[in-house]
């Protein structure tokens, strides 16, 4: 068949949704400033779907480097891959700073996260290497898991039980091929909002032979004493051998780093193909990273600010029935029983009669006759913003009660 043939048939599971999905359930726009309030589709509506943590995308400091940067550099600056002719000092003074606050000996900055997440998985295992990774993992591990050309082990979503037999049986394959075992999980699971169980695959160490890593991602400024993490949060940075995390979401910008001890980071610099054969990240992202590390470090009260809107909302939204599943981080899956015909209803309700949005989910992201509705609370959310919500989710609960959703066609048959 011919490829374009293919691809005309079979629009893929999100794609055969597109001619009625497009602009408004995906790929939608929201328009002006980065704020809790902005424009959807020409009105105001009350926005829980940006990943702006630490409320640092507007941040008058960050607004400031960014702009002077940006005019002293520009965006070409430097021009060449880091290995040829794109490294600067302030590349280098990133990286030192990263490190340190990570508690490691050394840190790599990347230009993406997708892709560094990948690209650190592919490099660090050969063919002989086993990985065994949580079956919630991101896309971004599973496609760096898929690039591994030797043995891979799931194990059920944060069951540590089996990913001791995986470990078992990745032990029996490496003493084979002589190769070594890597273990990847998330610090907090974006879904989910839950853990990865950081404390108990540590202590699988004691009984196996493997290497530990961290996609941080969601863990990177929320959690931790001080904000550098999952395992800050649960004592255990120093067992966790690599550490990665994205300057998208707390950090508001572009670019991810990677940490651990000085001669994998080194391997890594010098191994990894995404990073060698790309352009280096530009300077004005690179000061901009430098401000925000800063204020991430120096302003506790972000943070402070952050957890006071996500206790306020996720108690807000259990004490009115709501099921929040497993989260334990400021992540806030609000899981509601219903069809898809129920899903784009409600979220048409949501958004067009009480003004608020946030992200959708549905099958084959979550079982069948599921509905998750996730909401990314930030530190610039107000106590206001947060009853405003529960009232209009109390709304919304009712009427998918009364099976109103499967019946209707327009706002006004919804209100």
């Amino acid at each position: 068949m011919d490829i374009f043939d293919r691809i005309s048939a079979n629009r893929g599971p999100l794609g055969s949704h597109s001619h009625y999905a497009h602009g408004y359930f995906a790929f939608p726009k929201l328009e002006g400033e980065i704020k809790p309030r902005m424009m959807f589709r020409g009105k105001e509506v009350l926005t829980w779907s940006l990943n702006n943590y630490l409320g640092l995308a507007n941040h008058p400091e960050v607004r400031r480097i960014d702009g002077e940067a940006a005019a002293a550099w520009g965006m070409g600056y430097p021009m060449g891959a880091r290995i040829m002719s794109g490294n600067t000092s302030y590349h280098e003074q990133l990286e030192s700073e990263l490190a340190d606050f990570m508690s490691k000996p050394d840190a790599l900055l990347l230009n993406f996260g997708y892709q560094g997440i990948l690209s650190t998985i592919d490099s660090l295992v050969t063919r002989h290497d086993a990985i065994v990774y949580d079956a919630e993992s991101h896309a971004c591990i599973i496609d760096g898991v898929r690039l591994h050309q030797g043995k891979r082990f799931v194990y059920p979503h944060n069951d540590i039980a089996n990913l001791e037999k995986q470990l078992q049986r990745a032990t029996r394959l490496t003493q084979e091929t002589g190769g070594g075992i890597l273990v990847i999980t998330e610090g907090v699971f974006g879904m989910s909002g839950n853990m990865g169980k950081l404390r108990e695959i540590v202590a699988l160490k004691e009984k196996y032979s493997f290497r530990f890593l961290v996609d941080d991602a969601h863990g990177f400024g929320t959690m931790g004493a001080t904000g550098a993490g999952t395992a800050e949060e649960l004592g255990v940075i120093d067992s966790v051998d690599i550490i990665f995390s994205t300057f998208a979401k707390s950090m508001a910008s572009i670019g991810a780093f990677v940490a651990g001890n000085e001669s994998v980071i080194e391997y890594l610099r010098y191994n990894m193909r995404s990073q060698i054969f790309a352009k280096s990240l530009p300077m004005p992202l690179v000061i901009g990273a430098l401000k925000r590390l800063e204020l991430l470090r120096t302003q506790p009260e972000l943070k402070e600010n952050l957890w006071n809107v996500v206790h306020a909302l996720q108690s807000g939204l259990r004490e009115k029935g709501f099921n929040l599943g497993t989260t334990e981080s400021p992540v806030t899956p609000v899981l509601l029983a219903g069809e898809i015909s129920d899903a784009t209803a409600l979220t048409f309700d949501l958004r067009e009669n009480h003004g608020i949005f946030c992200s959708i989910v549905v099958y084959p992201v979550v079982p069948k006759g599921v509905i998750m509705l996730r909401l990314i609370p930030t530190a610039t959310h107000t106590l206001a913003d947060v009853q405003e919500t529960i009232v209009a989710f109390e709304a919304m609960a009712a009427k998918l009660d009364k099976g109103l959703y499967s019946k209707a066609m327009t706002p006004a048959q919804i209100a």
